[in-house]
C-alpha cells in the first residue's frame, strides 16, 4: 500500500555554511523514513497571517542516517523562502516538511551503473545524496562527476567531494566558468561535448547519467550526452535552479 505523504513538524538541529550563499540545514523528523538519494522533502512556511510559502528541496544527505535529513539552501534573489531559511532560522526552529517525493531522478545499487553525473551549482546536491550514499554503503560502483562553477568559491562540498575522490572508484572534475584561481588545473569552459566524453571516457558508454543544474546547463548537458554516445533512456536529467553558469 502507498504511503501517504503527510505534513510533520521538523526541528533544525544544525546549521553548516557551504559558501558564502549556501547553508545546509539539518532537520530531525519525528517520522523519519529512509528516502533513496535523488528524492526530495517539501517545506512549507507559514506566516503569522496564515499566508504560507512552499519550496522542494532535494535531501543531500544519505539514507543510512536515520532520524534526520540535511538540505542545502541556496539563495534566491528575492526568494520568499531561501531568505529566511538562510537569514533568519536558527538551531531549535520548526517547520512544515513532507517527502522523501521522487522516484525517477534516483540511484542506489539496484539501479546499477557505472554512473556519469553531471552538475551546475546547487544541482549538485541530490547527486551529493547518491554519492554520500555510494560512500555509506561501500559499493564499487565506479562514479564520475563533472560539476560546473562559476567560480572556486561557489563549489558547494568541495572538501568533502576532494575527500570522496581520494577513495577507490570515484572521481571528480571540476570547471569554472567566470574565474579561476592561479595554478587552476580543472576546466575552465561550460561544459561541452568534448569535456563529457573526457569524463565519461574511463566509464564506457554502459553507463547512467544524471544530469541536474538550470535547465539551460541539462539541456546542453543531456544532448551532449547523445551525441557523445549514450542512449536516451540511460539519461535522467532534473532541472535544479537558480545557480549556474
Amino acid at each position: 500500500m502507498k504511503r501517504t505523504l503527510e505534513w510533520q513538524i521538523a526541528t533544525v538541529s544544525r546549521i553548516k555554511p557551504e559558501t558564502a550563499e549556501v547553508r545546509t540545514l539539518t532537520l530531525a523528523l519525528p517520522d523519519w523514513t529512509a528516502h533513496r538519494p535523488g528524492q526530495h522533502y517539501d517545506v512549507r512556511l507559514t506566516a503569522d497571517d496564515g499566508y504560507a510559502a512552499q519550496r522542494s528541496y532535494s535531501v543531500a544527505s544519505e539514507p543510512e542516517r536515520t532520524g534526520e535529513i540535511d538540505i542545502t539552501v541556496e539563495r534566491v534573489p528575492n526568494g520568499e523562502v531561501s531568505p529566511f531559511l538562510l537569514d533568519t532560522v536558527v538551531v531549535g526552529d520548526r517547520f512544515e516538511v513532507r517527502g522523501p517525493i521522487g522516484g525517477y531522478f534516483v540511484w542506489d545499487e539496484s539501479v546499477g551503473g557505472p554512473i556519469l553525473l553531471v552538475a551546475g551549482g546547487s544541482g549538485v546536491v541530490p547527486l551529493m545524496a547518491m554519492l554520500r550514499h555510494r560512500a555509506a554503503t561501500r559499493v564499487k560502483t565506479p562514479a564520475r562527476l563533472l560539476y560546473s562553477a562559476r567560480t572556486y568559491e561557489q563549489i558547494i562540498y568541495g572538501p568533502e567531494l576532494d575527500m570522496l575522490a581520494s577513495q577507490d572508484g570515484f572521481k571528480v572534475s571540476y570547471t569554472l566558468t567566470r574565474q579561476q584561481p592561479p595554478g587552476w588545473k580543472g576546466y575552465g569552459r561550460r561544459i561541452d561535448d568534448a569535456m563529457l566524453a573526457e569524463v565519461r571516457k574511463p566509464l564506457g558508454l554502459e553507463v547512467v547519467a544524471y544530469v541536474c543544474g538550470p535547465t539551460a546547463l541539462v539541456e546542453v548537458a543531456a544532448d551532449g550526452l547523445e551525441r557523445i554516445g549514450l542512449s536516451a533512456d540511460r539519461i535522467r536529467t532534473e532541472r535544479f535552479g537558480p545557480s549556474g553558469t
